[in-house]
């Protein structure tokens, strides 16, 4: 359906998902090296480090929604639905209020999450490299004003290091009560698994799931490489060591 030519061998892409409007969005990494070195998260005429939308059924191969913030643009690519990203390689859609939620991989110092509420217009900006998170990419220059800064953001710290960040899924099912509204995700290095719940345009309220969902005391789960979502709103976690899948569930409620 579509072809991008990738200049090296890492940050090639993350994942497809269909959004509640019908439409195929497609998370692009930057086209890797480090630090982006052909600034191509902020060049619109190349289709790496963005968020792109397509109609898949207005033609073939595909069509570009009227609505796509670039569609008449004589600077940017017209599938580019948000842009300045360095590796969107998992993002998902809250199954309550359609908000687009991205796990974007830092450099060497922050990992981030993002927020593009349903009904945005798309164009945005999400700061990659002008920014790594909400902070100055080796002295370039801050543009903030012109940037969505993530809703969320952690530390490339601790033992076993975390520099990974895995996007996850706003919980939306019925097993787990308490775990309702809260934003699920991971690192794919360290193997640690959060929850947050947004509150006044920030996740708060961080909650460390790591032993919970540990399969048993001191053994995290191995390569914490994506989550899931089934048709009722519960939560799966891909493993990637393991080569295992795991559904979360209430531990009071599950067999012994």
């Amino acid at each position: 359906m579509i072809r991008i030519q990738q200049p090296w061998s890492n940050h090639n892409g993350g994942m497809v998902e269909f959004g509640p409007d019908g439409f195929l969005y497609i998370g692009m990494g930057d086209g890797g090296a480090a630090g982006d070195p052909g600034d191509r998260a902020q060049d619109g005429e190349t289709l790496l480090g963005k968020m792109l939308r397509l109609d898949i059924d207005a033609a073939s191969p595909y069509g570009i929604p009227k609505d796509n913030p670039f569609r008449n643009s004589k600077s940017f690519r017209k599938e580019i639905w948000a842009y300045g990203l360095r590796n969107p390689w998992r993002f998902s859609f809250d199954k309550l209020t359609g908000d687009l939620w991205i796990g974007d991989v830092g450099q060497n110092a922050w990992e981030e999450i993002h927020l593009q509420p349903a009904g945005t217009q798309g164009g945005t900006h999400f700061g990659w490299r002008t920014l790594e998170g909400s902070h100055p990419y080796e002295g370039d220059s801050v543009k903030r004003e012109d940037t969505s800064l993530p809703v969320y953001e952690y530390a490339q710290e601790g033992k076993p290091k975390r520099c990974s960040v895995t996007g996850g899924y706003v919980y939306r099912g019925s097993a787990i009560p308490w775990l309702q509204g809260s934003y699920i995700f991971g690192d794919w290095v360290s193997n640690e698994i959060w929850a947050g719940r947004l509150k006044d345009g920030k996740l708060q309220g961080i909650r460390d799931l790591t032993e919970e969902l540990s399969p048993r005391p001191g053994k995290r789960l191995g390569g914490v490489v994506s989550f899931g979502e089934d048709a009722a709103g519960e939560l799966y976690v891909l493993c990637m060591l393991s080569g295992k899948i795991w559904r979360i569930v209430d531990a009071e409620k599950s067999d012994p």
